[in-house]
């Protein structure tokens, strides 16, 4: 490599900028820089270069992180790819078949950064690592190269690195499988499993086709592995990339049921996997195609597994793609977190607890029993206002003891993990005292108790082991040492009491040396090229070097102003330190290992305990949450009931709030026959099936969701926020609000409407809850208006459903009359000198008129469009609900006419188009050309306006 590239190196720019290369092949010069080229190998190419091609062979689909010292290098297409990703410097090195070479690579040190920036945009990346120092390298020969080889796969599904992943997010690696069609056609269900490889969480389940595109939401996986015969269906292909979830074919042979059932037992380290539950072929063989997949690109290591959960909609509240996003349930439409609901309700203090959260907002139960006991421990600690501040106190101490054990089994852990392990055991055990001090002779609810029970037995024996040998705050990596408490390993100690006692030698040599030589600038220093040695000033050098002193001095190196020297006492002296600091290094080796094995016997335990800590913060900030928001605690059973009083919309609540805007107007929602537990009202009719009129602006949209969203709280087991609800279990949510065109699918906004709206009337059952606005807005008048229309018969006779139906098609008010379970409802305005003010309040009754126009002077449109659609607006009355045609509305309309060259007369009390056309001059802004052309308009309209 030419002396040019390693100066480049030398400035530190992300380009394997400053690598001190550790390759035997390449010669280390003074100063680090490579003295030449290596040798060629029979083919032409250096024996560093063979080798990488030989390893990039067996990874070829992957970006090669091939470490070079203190760099990791990429080379030819990779270099390329990853110079384009990253925005780096791509340079070259060397030639290949005659051919330049292209390069690029990135400082070790701040690799993580790098690989995340890939990792995000697909890329799928090797790690190459050097397996062995380059002086044992050298001892095999002058031409002999570093021994390297990948021990690792990055891809989105298989990350553990802290800085790599969110720590408030799962990041779930999902396996697809399709059970075999009976038939021609799309298969019936599929089979999903799903593992966080971060932490264990590990979930089975199958759904129903139709469900997936909902089911690839809720768990939001990052990658998704599936056989080629089923990414070869492009509506799978795409309901996956919308997801977010970056796609890896795998063979079909990977889906194997027996190969899955036999890895699920190894991981779990069980005989029988009845323990957890029947488990179809179909999900047995998803497992067995992720767990392959998670061994290879983990190189044979196993990460942590906790029991399986399983999740099928017979167990939870089924939610679809397209209601998740319009409800913003985790992100808001934009994306982000924040203006979703879980940012709205998000009041935990640590990591896990946030991911809970997370998981219980996306699966909502349906079981009442379950959503009861999730209930019972939220009211406890709302009630406990000292007991939720001790916790909430205690755990934000908590480190992430789920993704620090599994660093630890996959041996890329470090001194920190140990230390997260050993803190949050300590942390379990304060909150485990809390619980047991704050029962007060009540008796804790059903999951605290079960908390306090898995975290009572939290391993004293391995806290104590831990305290013993780690220090307060270890280094992050083990290599560095300093890890180990003093006194916890004798030999240890003795090792470093010689390594640094040994330093206290050299300065006593130092001194031995000033007094000897009378050179009082002496110094004995270090460096990682030459040991350590002696420094003079060039100066006064001479004497060790030709005078009487020359015999005891070998010379080492002359820089520009400074000559080195050696001794064979130094030379001694610095073999019994780097002996002394070698052995420390290695004993504290040992001691890690020791350490992580303590901690990987207890493996399971540990999971059992990290998932305890985060139902315990979940439940904390649930309670916090409504304390602090006024929240109640919901009714649930197995009725039709949808009862709320006092509804408000829990984002939307506080974003006004936060700007101080005023007080949320709270409405009633009843939706079924009065419970007897719920108070009356007399604002609201009760029954099946809502119409919802108003006008924009009003807050029909707002009222639909803030209704589907106390439903979602409260079948997650979560307060909500009312003054009081009572809720009949909802087995699937339908959320249609909002519009938007699916142009990569070739759908306009209209077509998208109509597959959404025919999802829910094909799927909602009697026990659904179905959330409709503007059904039929984006076609003709009269062609929406029949949609709507057959839309709620549908509902009301078929589906028989709860629902809420937003409309400005006021003709639909007359099904109230027909259909015994629909009631109109309406948005209260107030009008004033022709214009409104909106109430934000629900009452019976439908509306009569839409506001539009007024809602368009609110928008800022001009006075001279809205003055004309009031008129356009007064003939279209007049033709009660016929639909003039073109001409009749050019010959009715005055501007229209005087277009055509047709004389009228004005509406009375309307202005004429000389006035608008007066109205509408700013003479300020107007040129002196411009003022002439707006003379001779004047002019023409005052010929034709014969008033």
């Amino acid at each position: 490599m030419a002396r040019e590239l390693g100066k480049q190196r030398g400035q530190g720019s992300p380009t394997g900028a400053g690598a001190a290369r550790s390759d035997a092949a390449v010669p280390i010069g003074v100063g680090g820089e490579p003295a030449a080229e290596p040798p060629l190998t029979p083919g032409g190419i250096t024996p560093s270069m063979a080798q990488f091609l030989k390893i990039k062979a067996a990874n070829p689909d992957c970006l090669l992180f091939y470490r070079m010292g203190d760099f990791y290098e990429l080379f030819f297409e990779d270099a390329v790819a990853a110079a384009n990703a990253l925005g780096i410097v791509l340079t070259k090195r060397g030639k290949h078949l005659g051919n330049d070479i292209p390069m690029c690579g990135v400082p070790v040190h701040r690799a993580d950064e790098y690989l995340q920036r890939l990792i995000r945009q697909g890329f799928r990346v090797a790690v190459c690592e050097q397996l062995e120092e380059p002086a044992e390298a050298r001892k095999r020969g002058s031409k002999a190269v570093v021994r390297r080889n990948v021990v690792r796969l990055l891809t989105p599904g298989t990350l553990t690195e802290d800085s790599l992943l969110d720590a408030k997010a799962r990041n779930y690696l999902t396996a697809l499988f399709d059970t075999p069609r009976s038939g021609a056609g799309r298969p019936a269900t599929l089979a999903l499993a799903s593992l966080d490889i971060s932490t264990g969480e590990f979930e089975v389940g199958e759904v129903a086709a139709s469900d997936l595109p909902g089911e690839i939401v809720r768990l939001s996986p990052s990658e998704v592995i599936a056989a080629d015969r089923l990414l070869a269906d492009q509506s799978v292909r795409t309901r996956i990339a919308v997801a977010g979830a970056t796609l890896t074919p795998v063979p079909l042979a990977s889906f194997d049921s027996l190969a899955g059932a036999r890895l699920l037992k190894a991981g779990l380290g069980v005989a029988d996997l009845a323990a957890f539950g029947p488990f179809s072929r179909g999900e047995l063989a998803a497992v067995g195609a992720l767990l392959k997949y998670v061994e290879l690109t983990q190189m044979g290591k196993a990460p942590c597994l906790r029991p399986p959960r399983r999740a099928t909609p017979a167990n939870r509240l089924v939610i679809d793609a397209a209601s998740r996003a319009s409800l913003e349930l985790l992100r808001s439409l934009s994306g982000e977190r924040e203006g979703s609901l879980l940012h709205a309700i998000d009041r935990t203090v640590t990591g896990p607890g946030a991911r809970e959260l997370a998981a219980r907002l996306s699966s909502p139960l349906r079981d009442p029993a379950a959503i009861t006991v999730r209930l019972d421990a939220v009211c406890f600690l709302h009630q406990d206002e000292t007991l939720r501040g001790d916790l909430r106190g205690t755990l934000r101490a908590l480190p992430d003891i789920a993704r620090a054990l599994s660093r630890l089994a996959l041996q890329r852990g470090g001194p920190r993990d140990l230390a997260a392990v050993r803190d949050g055991l300590s942390t379990a055990a304060r909150c485990a005292s809390l619980l047991s001090e704050g029962t007060c002779g009540i008796g804790l609810p059903g999951v605290l108790a079960g908390i306090a029970q898995r975290l009572a037995p939290c391993g004293s024996g391995l806290a104590q082991l831990l305290s013993r040998a780690l220090v307060d705050a270890p280094a992050h990596q083990r290599r560095d040492g300093g890890f180990v408490r003093a006194g916890f390993r004798p030999d240890l100690d003795e090792a470093r009491w010689l390594r640094d006692d040994s330093r206290k030698v050299m300065a006593a040599l130092e001194s031995k040396y000033v007094e000897a030589t009378g050179i009082r600038s002496l110094k004995v220093r270090h460096n990682n090229i030459l040991g350590f040695y002696i420094e003079v000033p060039a100066a006064q050098a001479t004497p060790l070097s030709s005078g009487p002193l020359a015999g005891n001095f070998r010379h080492r190196q002359t820089m520009a102003g400074a000559v080195r020297f050696t001794t064979e006492e130094l030379v001694e002296t610095e073999s019994r330190i780097i002996a002394s600091a070698d052995r420390a290094l290695a004993l504290e080796q040992e001691v890690f290992t020791e350490l992580a094995a303590a901690v990987g016997s207890k493996a399971q335990a540990l999971g059992e305990l990290a998932a305890a800590l985060a139902e315990l913060d979940c439940e904390a900030g649930l309670a916090e949450v409504a304390a602090e928001q006024g929240y109640v605690r919901p009714v649930l059973d197995d009725s039709i009931a949808f009862e709320i009083r006092g509804g408000r919309h829990a984002v939307v609540e506080q974003a006004l709030k936060a700007v101080k805007s005023g007080a949320f107007i709270e409405n009633d929602c009843t939706l079924a026959a009065a419970h007897p537990q719920m108070p009356s009202s007399d604002e609201v009719t009760e029954a099946r099936l809502w119409l919802v009129t108003g006008p924009n602006m009003a807050g029909k949209s707002t009222f639909l969701r803030q209704n589907a969203l106390i439903a979602v709280l409260a079948q997650m087991g979560s307060f909500v926020p009312a003054r009081s609800a009572c809720i009949g279990i909802v087995d699937r949510l339908f959320s249609r609000v909002g519009a938007a065109d699916d142009l990569a699918r070739g759908r306009s906004t209209f077509m998208v409407e109509m597959v959404e709206t025919a999802a829910i009337l094909n799927q909602a059952t009697d026990r659904s809850l179905v959330i409709l606005d503007e059904i039929g807005r984006g076609t003709a008048t009269f062609d929406g208006l029949s949609i709507a229309w057959a839309v709620v018969e549908h509902l009301h006779e078929v589906n028989r459903c709860r629902a809420l139906f937003a409309t400005h098609y006021h003709e639909l008010t007359a099904l109230a009359r027909r259909l015994s379970q629909v009631a109109n409802v309406t948005m209260q305005v107030r009008e004033w000198r022709d214009d409104i003010v909106f109430l934000h309040k629900v009452k019976s009754g439908a509306a009569d008129r839409s506001y539009g126009i007024q809602v368009g002077k609110l928008a800022g449109l001009p006075k001279v469009v809205t003055a004309r659609a009031a008129e356009v607006l007064a003939l279209l009355e007049k033709t009660q609900g016929k639909a003039p045609d073109g001409e009749a509305l050019l010959a009715d309309l005055p501007l229209f006419a005087a277009a055509r060259g047709a004389p009228h007369t004005p509406t009375a009390g309307a202005p004429s188009p000389l006035e608008e056309a007066l109205a509408a001059i700013s003479p300020d802004e107007l040129t002196p050309k411009a003022a002439l052309e707006v003379l001779y308009r004047l002019k023409e309209l005052a010929g034709r306006d014969p008033s």
